[in-house]
């Protein structure tokens, strides 16, 4: 090769050393950035929605089987279909008035029966929604008078009014039933309903306490479809077997409808309440997970774990 022609080829020999060496730096770099950017996207921080009310119906005395299924219960399997439907939810305990407790403040407070009247200064649900700034109520059928500390009265029972034994808790959140909001975008944030024992299937029969659910709730429950909202269904202990099977179903359109076999209870439950609303976790609720696979949408993010506070268990 002449001398002449190796001087003309050596500017682009040069060029294109220098384009290997800048995209093997260029490489190197983002090699090295990779794993970090690999990371950031594997690891999402947790979402759960954030209805604009939850409207939670506590029913009485029944196990799964006698409800999912149930011809003498149409309304409440129409719901379940279009739901999701906890095949493997149970109470805490036996009898009634513990696992109400259960479910609103994490801890049966070391009541073992349904005795009345007790008073308690632990942490709850009611509470915390009230120090969040958001608003809570309990609507109980034929309580005498709102913020009444009556034992029983026509059909009422205290023992499932677990709201009026905190003092931490304003008499003003403990309502009769017929105080319930007709316009609906008054409802507090959370809701808790409570029917007499004839109408929750305590006394009257399965039919009674669905067709009770359906006059009273299924107005509500329509509405939520298209305001943000969810709707709750669960019942306190099965019929007194050991297994304690109940029905459970959340009813939203942030829920995924199906069936749902994982094992939860009243505690997991309300784990999922606080974790909507980014609350401190009330006694057990703080040691087991939230709920978190029924849902359609990510929603507004809740507080990190380590970021909240777990209150002790009594």
């Amino acid at each position: 090769m002449s001398k002449i022609l190796r001087i003309s080829l050596l500017p682009r020999l040069l060029f294109v050393c220098g384009l290997i060496l800048g995209v093997g730096l260029l490489g190197s770099r983002w090699w090295a950035a990779a794993p970090t950017l690999a990371r950031h996207v594997a690891a999402p921080a947790t979402t759960l929605p954030r209805p604009d009310h939850v409207v939670i119906v506590i029913e009485e005395n029944h196990g799964y089987d006698q409800i999912i299924g149930a011809s003498a219960a149409p309304y409440i399997n129409r719901l379940a279909g279009q739901g999701a439907l906890f095949t493997d939810a149970h109470g805490i305990t036996h009898p009634s008035q513990p696992n109400y407790l259960a479910l609103f403040s994490g801890a049966t407070q070391g009541v073992h029966d349904d005795s009345c009247p007790h008073t308690f200064s632990a942490p709850n649900l009611g509470r915390a929604l009230l120090d969040a700034g958001l608003t809570f109520a309990g609507y109980s059928e034929n309580l005498p008078a709102v913020g009444s500390t009556v034992c029983e009265a026509n059909g009422y029972v205290r023992k499932h009014n677990p709201w009026v034994n905190f003092t931490n808790v304003p008499a003003t959140t403990n309502l009769p039933f017929d105080h319930f909001p007709a316009d609906y975008r008054t409802w507090p944030t959370v809701a808790v309903v409570v029917p007499t024992e004839d109408n929750d299937m305590h006394s009257g029969s399965i039919q009674r306490g669905d067709t009770w659910l359906q006059q009273h709730l299924d107005g509500y429950v329509q509405w939520a479809q298209t305001h943000n909202s969810l709707f709750i269904l669960t019942w306190d202990e099965d019929d007194f077997t050991a297994p304690n099977q109940i029905p459970t179903l959340f009813v939203g359109p942030m829920v995924r409808a199906g069936r749902y076999a994982e094992a939860i209870n009243h505690y997991h439950v309300l784990r999922t309440l606080e974790d909507l609303y980014g609350l401190p976790y009330a006694g057990n609720s703080a040691n087991v997970p939230p709920i978190a696979d029924v849902w359609t949408t990510a929603g507004i993010p809740t507080a990190t774990a380590s970021a909240r506070t777990a209150t002790a268990t009594p």
